[in-house]
């Protein structure tokens, strides 16, 4: 299919040897087809060309008081070692200096110098262990013939376990297509008593947001632009990024909490009690011992949406290792694919945006709502899972795109008044009705809410 029935808009605009537009598409698509099952509407969400590909690159076309957003740290990106290449993370701080300390370094400078020393592998090994955040550039095979690569393509790309134990999917779904599930049918039902803006389908319902980074907020603020109440709790000694901040949390309140405390335990049990939904997007594990395993969830709240997303899966030797969507691309053979010969000799790649998080992201949502959807006809909720790793094999699985690249419009721009100064931002990636989608509030101020629902 060379063009897409919403908006006739072009179906390759980023071009490159992987069909990152067909994953895009495909991603917000699945969004809004759960929107549409949820709503009994079938139709009144779409999207476009157009709104996907500015959508998947918010931050680089969002403007803060009128500067660009920060770009990766200086130490992030690819690095040369003895044998090959690898990808680094140091954006955060602690994520730096548990780097630095792998390698006995105290400059970058020396971090390049210890690196020539290591082969990928060992470095990525060594860098691992300390908690930093690295992976050896890989070709495709390469990443296949690892425990964690044969791990990382099992199952659907959204996979739903119920409270019964009962297991469905959710695959990628074709724009103006219903979605794509396995396991599991959800007959249409009347939009849900609360919904009298057809703009807000999700009015009433909350939002508990344990996650960082970009695709677990991606689908948050997605679910915030369309009326649900969204609360994101950040740890205070791990504060999120400003600028990250700024672009994901459009519609939501922000809290600072040391869940660990028996004070803010008690008011998490308080917030866990009233929410319809928990979405959390840490590296797996991390948050098990605050009693918000999926599973435990769903066992004291059978009726509770839980959407569960991280780097690497449920399974597999990394399933407990920190990622990121740059270091996914390294690993699963991406990075080689994209990879070019320049002045200095071949060097690794990159997709055009950071496309893992935000399909990602937007499947989060779409599980989310789906799952809302099933609770309207059962009672009872469930637990969705994804990864940056799955989806990357849900990008690879596509078929190649032959066609011309096309030139987009140029993006149309949006602006809001913030405690953060003006905004010049995109909308979300969806039509209602025809109209586009707009988020409802600015970004508040970091922490600047309590540990209640409004």
């Amino acid at each position: 299919m060379s063009r897409y029935p919403d908006d006739g808009g072009p179906r390759r605009w980023w071009a490159g040897p992987l069909d990152v537009e067909g994953l895009a598409l495909g991603a917000v698509s699945t969004a809004a087809a759960a929107l549409n099952l949820y709503a009994g509407s079938p139709g009144r969400f779409t999207t476009t060309s157009q709104l996907t590909a500015a959508a998947f690159d918010s931050s680089g076309l969002l403007r803060i008081a009128g500067r660009k957003l920060q770009g990766f740290a200086p130490l992030s990106g690819f690095r040369r070692t003895q044998d090959g290449w690898i990808r680094l993370h140091a954006n955060y701080p602690h994520h730096e200096k548990r780097l630095m300390q792998a390698l006995g370094a105290t400059a970058a400078a020396e971090v390049d110098a210890a690196l020539l020393e290591m082969t990928s592998l060992e470095a990525e090994a060594e860098i691992q262990g300390a908690g930093g955040i690295a992976a050896a550039v890989r070709t495709r095979s390469g990443w296949l013939a690892t425990g964690m690569g044969q791990a990382a393509g099992s199952g659907p790309w959204i996979s739903v376990t119920f409270p019964d134990g009962q297991h469905a999917g959710l695959g990628l779904s074709k724009p103006g297509n219903g979605l794509e599930l396995t396991g599991l049918d959800i007959p249409p039902a009347p939009a849900p008593h609360h919904a009298t803006d057809p703009a807000q389908p999700l009015a009433g319902v909350r939002v508990l947001d344990l996650t960082r980074v970009i695709a677990g907020p991606v689908a948050t603020r997605l679910l915030g632009a369309l009326g649900a109440e969204v609360l994101r709790i950040d740890p205070p000694a791990m504060p999120e990024l400003p600028d990250q901040f700024v672009d994901t949390c459009f519609g939501k309140r922000s809290a600072e909490a040391e869940l660990g405390t028996p004070e803010n335990q008690r008011r998490l049990h308080q917030l866990l009690t009233g929410a319809d939904v928990v979405v959390s997007g840490y590296r797996g594990g991390a948050l098990d011992r605050f009693g918000l395993h999926a599973g435990a969830l769903l066992a004291s709240r059978p009726d509770l949406v839980v959407v569960t997303l991280d780097s690497w899966g449920g399974t597999g030797p990394w399933s407990a290792c920190r990622g990121f969507d740059s270091i996914v691309q390294a690993a699963s053979g991406i990075a080689h694919l994209y990879g070019k010969e320049d002045d200095g000799g071949w060097r690794p790649g990159a997709l055009p945006v950071q496309a893992l998080d935000h399909a990602t992201g937007y499947g989060a949502a779409a599980a989310a709502v789906a799952l809302l959807a099933v609770r309207r006809q059962t009672g009872l909720g469930g637990a969705a899972r994804l990864s940056l790793a799955r989806t990357a094999e849900e990008l690879f699985s596509l078929p190649e795109n032959l066609e011309e690249a096309a030139e987009l419009p140029v993006p149309e721009y949006r602006t809001m008044p913030s405690s953060f100064g003006e905004l010049r931002y995109v909308r979300p990636p969806l039509l209602i009705d025809g109209h586009p989608l707009d988020y409802r509030n600015p970004p508040p101020p970091y922490g600047s809410s309590g540990l209640a629902w409004a």
